[in-house]
């Protein structure tokens, strides 16, 4: 009864998202690798995740504040909102007095954290365009982690996030395509034209790119003719995620 109430738990408080580990995970290790690890990305990878998670709760409980009628839905948010949001403090602390541009990059990011809240208020967080002003600060990411390691920003760190942009990006269309929007015409063609450009755009940043992209593009066009499961399009996500991660590096 116990394991049951503590899985019950973790769930309420680990984001249901599944999407967006990849979208987190990719860019840092990206930069890391490219640049070479430090010791600081030891923190500043749980910092990351946990920033994440709070944001995450902060916008459940903006949204369930409006939207439900049950007082106690929100409130469920805010022991993880507290939890998660200490954890970050004592992580992101130390890091703001070792590297203090740190400041300037989570300032870079506040607007896009802003649009997300103003969405989540809305009770519209499935918006493409909420979910694209996710994904930018999830790519620039790419450039805190490998100015990290190298204590510079280079073209090639600019030109990998620029990359990473055009992937995740894309995802949100993709994704969208597959499930909420499945059967869409609009949203298949809008997914498949851009995947195409993508690939163009993809070619002057590297022109080894010009494979995963190619293949980005194949499954925007072939998966939604198929009634593919939740979990397929995930996994499939997940070997493109890996796969780009792999070429970046």
């Amino acid at each position: 009864m116990s394991t049951s109430r503590g899985r019950r738990a973790l769930r309420r408080w680990i984001p249901n998202q599944h999407g967006a580990w990849a979208m987190l995970v990719v860019p840092f290790l990206a930069g890391a690798l490219r640049a070479g690890f430090d010791g600081w990305h030891a923190v500043l990878l749980p910092a990351w995740l946990l920033a994440y998670c709070t944001a995450f709760h902060t916008q459940q409980y903006l949204r369930l504040r409006r939207a439900s009628r049950n007082p106690r839905a929100p409130r469920r948010h805010l022991a993880p909102l507290t939890g998660f949001g200490a954890a970050f403090a004592v992580c992101a602390v130390p890091l703001a007095v070792a590297r203090p541009w740190l400041l300037l990059a989570a300032w870079c990011a506040a607007p896009f954290f802003a649009v997300n809240l103003g969405y989540a208020y809305r009770n519209a967080e499935r918006a493409t365009v909420n979910g694209i002003a996710a994904v930018v600060p999830a790519c620039g990411m790419l450039l805190v982690s490998y100015r990290l390691g190298s204590g510079t920003l280079d073209s090639d760190a600019w030109r990998a996030a620029a990359a990473c942009l055009l992937y995740f990006t894309g995802t949100v269309l993709h994704v969208k395509t597959m499930i909420r929007e499945r059967g869409s015409e609009t949203f298949r063609v809008a997914s498949a034209v851009y995947h195409g450009l993508a690939v163009v755009a993809a070619v002057p940043l590297d022109p080894w790119l010009a494979v995963p992209f190619g293949l980005y593009f194949v499954r925007a066009v072939a998966l939604p003719a198929r009634s593919a499961r939740i979990a397929v399009v995930g996994a499939v996500e997940v070997l493109c995620s890996v796969l780009l991660l792999a070429f970046l590096v």
